[in-house]
């Protein structure tokens, strides 16, 4: 089986605090993604969102697109109204060959609320609510499938997909077009276990980003209440290979079940504190490694 390494160009220039990495031109992030040994990566916000503007950057550097972030509000919205919200993003992931859509429920976020603590998110507390958005995530993702995408749900800090429970209970409610997004970095930030999660969902798996957390500042933020912002800006997240997760035993997992998708690298931090083109190298160097000693091909 063939696993392919990609990134996120949040190392480099950061999505929800937008000043930060201002000054990395979206030409020097993709040569240093290539440089460093990957070959795809995922959409930014200094990415144009027209495949016509995007494709001869994407070119230029030898690189794919993996996929890109969308912002769902299935709990404000119905299944038909988010698919037409989406229109546009999906046509862009469609023309540039990305085979997933990164896909997050954003209703009642805290992501981008640099002073909202952690435990202030949204929440679901009835069966009814879950068994409700489950149908929906169905719906959306039956319609992305026949479009030759596939969903992957990102469990993330902040919303209301954060913890290993919650994303249990999406499964539990949803078809299995519905595929999971396992993000290493937010599972643990979530206080949940990446190995487990994997484990249990390994066939629902359609993507991964690997995404490594120092346990000090996993410590400290928990212990604190931080905001996602601030717990960023502390260093809580790092390149694979630098931190705490046991990538070794998720990869075995992986090959176990046959996986053959992205790998995603992500570490969101500061770039005026750590060099992106050195944390790119760092972690590429670190998964090929782990793809090959548990049995991954990497491309």
């Amino acid at each position: 089986m063939s696993v392919k390494l990609g990134i996120n160009p949040i190392g480099w220039t950061n999505d929800c605090m937008r000043w930060l990495g201002d000054f990395i031109s979206l030409d020097t992030c993709l040569a240093e993604a290539r440089e460093a040994g990957f070959s795809g990566v995922e959409l930014g916000r200094k990415f144009p969102r027209l495949p016509g503007k995007l494709r001869p950057h994407l070119e230029r550097h030898g690189l794919k697109l993996v996929s890109g972030w969308y912002s769902a509000e299935l709990l404000k919205r119905d299944a038909k109204a988010e698919i037409a919200a989406m229109r546009d993003h999906l046509k862009l992931l469609k023309s540039l060959g990305a085979p997933v859509m990164v896909f997050a429920e954003t209703t009642g976020e805290i992501i981008n609320h640099v002073g909202a603590p952690a435990s202030s998110r949204p929440h679901l507390t009835s069966a009814a609510a879950w068994r409700e958005l489950g149908q929906r995530f169905t719906q959306v993702a039956d319609h992305l499938a026949e479009e030759g995408v596939r969903m992957a749900v990102h469990h993330h800090m902040g919303t209301v997909i954060e913890t290993a429970e919650e994303v249990d209970r999406l499964i539990e409610n949803s078809g299995s077009s519905v595929g999971l997004l396992l993000d290493t970095g937010h599972m643990t930030y979530a206080g949940g276990d990446p190995i487990k999660v994997a484990r249990r969902h390994a066939k629902r798996i359609v993507h991964v980003h690997c995404k490594d957390i120092r346990r000090y500042a996993l410590k400290a933020a928990t212990r604190r209440d931080i905001s996602f912002s601030e717990a960023v800006l502390t260093g809580i997240f790092t390149a694979p290979g630098d931190g705490m997760v046991d990538f070794k035993a998720l990869f075995k997992i992986l090959a176990g079940a046959g996986y053959d998708g992205w790998l995603v690298q992500e570490a969101e931090q500061d770039p005026r504190v750590a060099h992106p083109f050195t944390y790119a190298q760092e972690g590429n160097r670190h998964l090929r490694e782990l793809c090959a000693a548990s049995g991954l091909k990497s491309a």
